[in-house]
């Protein structure tokens, strides 16, 4: 066969069998382990995930903070829909802000043409991870915490309010 003829099958085959975003691989019952500890981590990510309360999980790096946020949306009734997972440590603050709020068409010089729905908005319905909530600058906190009050998201350069219902749940170090 042809090599460009191979390739465009295997990007057809992969297209086909690629997994939908936004949603979770884990479970509660992937955190393996016997320890008081663990048991009341479980315990507390079951009792949690029976709420639509924000949700704050702090441990050291590489303590499986994301599987318990993973598997607190697949236990709770937003199961079905996005888990939207977002390292704010990775984004510098302009960037980060419009991920998460969006923008408006013409809102700044290069947006998209009709604007860009941002995280929150991919979010609706389902659970918003916000991993190293900690390093985000507090001027970002305070849009973040306006949203968490007011069920709403203001996409950069636009003065219309958007509702969402979105769980929040944010890890930190």
């Amino acid at each position: 066969h042809d090599a460009a003829a191979v390739q465009r099958m295997e990007r057809s085959l992969r297209a086909q069998h690629r997994p939908r975003r936004f949603v979770t691989r884990l479970q509660l019952s992937q955190l393996t382990g016997a320890s008081p500890a663990l048991a009341r981590v479980r315990a507390l990510a079951e009792r949690y995930a029976r709420t639509d309360a924000t949700v704050l999980v702090t441990g050291e790096s590489g303590t499986g903070k994301e599987l318990v946020a993973q598997g607190i949306h697949a236990a709770s009734r937003r199961r079905d829909q996005p888990f939207v997972a977002v390292n704010c440590a990775a984004f510098p603050e302009t960037l980060l802000e419009g991920e998460l709020f969006g923008h408006e068409e013409g809102a700044f010089t290069g947006s998209r043409r009709g604007g860009r729905p941002g995280l929150f908005e991919a979010a609706h319905l389902g659970t918003l991870f916000l991993d190293e909530i900690g390093d985000v600058p507090l001027t970002l906190q305070t849009r973040l915490l306006r949203v968490l009050q007011e069920r709403q998201v203001l996409r950069l350069g636009s003065n219309e309010p958007t509702p969402v219902d979105v769980r929040v749940i944010a890890a930190t170090h």
